[in-house]
């Protein structure tokens, strides 16, 4: 294997690692945003139903977040593929498992807690 291929296969790394990062930050960011307007909302002087279009909307928006953190876990697991049979990592060093469930095309309806 060339060095060529191994700086790229790192610097591929690093960026995948980045965007899955920056992917799940968008989810907390999101979630922090829908506390912060139903804990606002609850204030006897607002309306019930106050932002509710906005929660509606931001509640889509999550879900397009979430089905972005999926793509790029299933980007990475494609990756990984790459990696394995371009550089010859038969023995595992430095793959990625990634749970066949976590990239699944259909989301299950509920999880049981």
């Amino acid at each position: 294997m060339s060095d060529k291929i191994q700086q790229d296969a790192l610097h591929i790394r690093k960026l995948i690692r980045e965007a899955e990062a920056v992917s799940d930050e968008v989810l907390v960011a999101c979630a922090r945003l829908k506390q912060a307007m139903v804990r606002a909302r609850q204030n006897p002087q607002v309306n019930v139903d106050a932002g509710q279009r906005a929660l509606m909307r931001l509640t889509q928006a999550e879900s397009q977040a979430l089905s972005l953190s999926t793509s790029l876990l299933r980007v990475h697991d494609e990756l990984s593929k790459v990696a394995r049979e371009t550089m010859g990592v038969e023995d595992g060093t430095g793959d990625t498992v990634i749970n066949p469930v976590a990239i699944a095309e259909a989301a299950p309806a509920l999880i049981e807690a």
